[in-house]
């Protein structure tokens, strides 16, 4: 077998069998099969596509690349989310001590915000002290006694995602359905998940643009799931805007406290109901998303879940006195309240434009190496369909300097669109892939 033959084979249009998929991913992995070869054939992926069956040869084709994580001796059951991206998503840090308090362990691998969507790992390292670099030992451990961890992905599960995705980066093949839908798979998989809940967002806060778009994407993942003698849901929801109203990193924290104590915006909070309870369907810990959704909200009342999340921070080394009292957190060095300029019903809050400002303000990176200030960030007061008068409170700024306030200011307003007609209100999930 040669990889020429099979990168031709793909590049005609042909079906890759099982052998010849297995053939080249680990060629590649062990370096037998150059980056030119692997670069003409992720080109080939890219231009004619792969059916259902070959991406799900090549996710687990990545899974064997490396170690499996089993989770069996601590849960009989391994349910997992995974978030697509977006602007002010803090989704991960609500839902999984809400489920959690619901009966369902989740022991979960996040990674770091880089470009306009921000990183789960980077908010909880607000927390002074919490460790997000756990060994298996130590993960299995948390996860068998209190149900409950959250933590970064290692290098050896998977290792061959890792290569193809930093090559997709530079040969202009990122775009790539099939591609994505296995590099997102095969690190779940994986990580010992069994049962996955997938929150794939669309708008212009989000990598799939078009319903269509992230339709396809959600569909090959399912698939995959299914192929793979795994269970999968996904959530098509929205990301036009930002989730929420916190934009940055000790920013989110709060408004996630604030959600497990009662508090939080009303539609962040529906969101996390959305997916929680689609978790506890799938990991049968409730009949229906009816019980599911009532399970949920009582674990959100009668602060269980609340107090999952105080025990996840303290059996990762995370100072507990902060999340107890936000205010101990530092904030930054210049924090503005910005008025809206006219009055109107709010028709955009552009949340790409958002999530670049706040990176160009600290909170993420452009690129691996940059450093992040936890302490700056945004605020968005409003909704879109929201009404607004001239002069009442539109979004507050926190920035590290003068010239980031003012930049930021310009270009957060840009993103603010009003119309004199009243404007619906944006739907928080568009379909559910099953």
């Amino acid at each position: 077998m040669r990889a020429v033959d099979i990168i031709i084979k793909k590049r005609d249009g042909g079906e890759l069998t099982r052998e010849e998929i297995e053939f080249f991913v680990q060629g590649f992995t062990e370096g037998s099969i150059p980056d030119y070869q692997a670069s003409a054939w992720t080109m080939a992926v890219l231009l004619n596509g792969m059916t259902p069956q070959e991406t799900t040869d090549l996710t687990m084709a990545m899974v064997r690349s490396g170690e499996i994580l089993d989770l069996s001796p601590a849960v009989p059951l391994a349910v997992d989310k995974h978030s697509s991206g977006g602007v002010g998503d803090k989704t991960t840090l609500v839902v999984e001590p809400l489920v959690a308090a619901c009966g369902l362990p989740v022991g979960k691998m996040s990674g770091r915000g880089l470009g306009f969507t921000g990183g789960t790992l980077d908010k909880m390292e607000s927390i002074p002290g919490f460790r997000v670099n756990l060994s298996q030992e130590e993960f299995l451990t948390q996860l068998d006694e209190i149900g409950l961890v959250l933590s970064g992905q290692t290098a050896v599960l998977a290792p061959a995602d890792g290569k193809f995705y930093a090559l997709r980066d530079v040969s202009g093949t990122v775009d790539s359905i099939p591609l994505i839908a296995s590099s997102i798979m095969s690190k779940k998989i994986a990580a010992g998940a069994q049962a996955i809940v997938l929150d794939v967002k669309i708008g212009l806060g989000a990598f799939m643009e078009t319903q269509a778009e992230a339709r396809e994407l959600a569909r090959f993942m399912v698939d995959i799931a299914h192929l793979a003698h795994r269970k999968a849901v996904a959530l098509i929801s929205d990301m036009n805007q930002p989730l929420g109203i916190a934009v940055g990193n000790i920013l989110e924290v709060k408004e996630a406290i604030a959600t497990l104590q009662g508090g939080g915006p009303q539609s962040f909070l529906n969101h996390c109901l959305d997916v929680a309870e689609q978790m506890l369907v799938l990991g049968n810990a409730a009949e229906n998303l009816e019980d599911a959704r009532k399970m949920a909200q009582k674990a959100l009342q009668d602060g269980s879940a609340w107090e999952r999340f105080l025990a996840l921070v303290e059996a990762q080394g995370g100072d507990v006195s902060y999340v107890k009292d936000p205010d101990k957190f530092p904030q930054a060095a210049l924090i503005k309240t910005i008025p809206s300029p006219e009055s109107g019903y709010l028709s955009q809050i552009h949340a790409r434009i958002v999530g670049e400002t706040s990176v160009d303000l600290g909170a993420g990176r452009a690129k691996k190496s940059d450093l992040i200030n936890h302490t700056v960030g945004i605020e968005i007061l409003k909704e879109v369909g929201d009404f607004i008068k001239k002069g009442q409170d539109l979004f507050i700024i926190h920035a590290s300097s003068l010239a980031d306030l003012e930049q930021a200011e310009k270009r957060l307003l840009e993103a603010h669109r009003w119309s004199d007609q009243q404007v619906p209100a944006l739907p928080l999930v568009y379909e559910i892939i099953c």
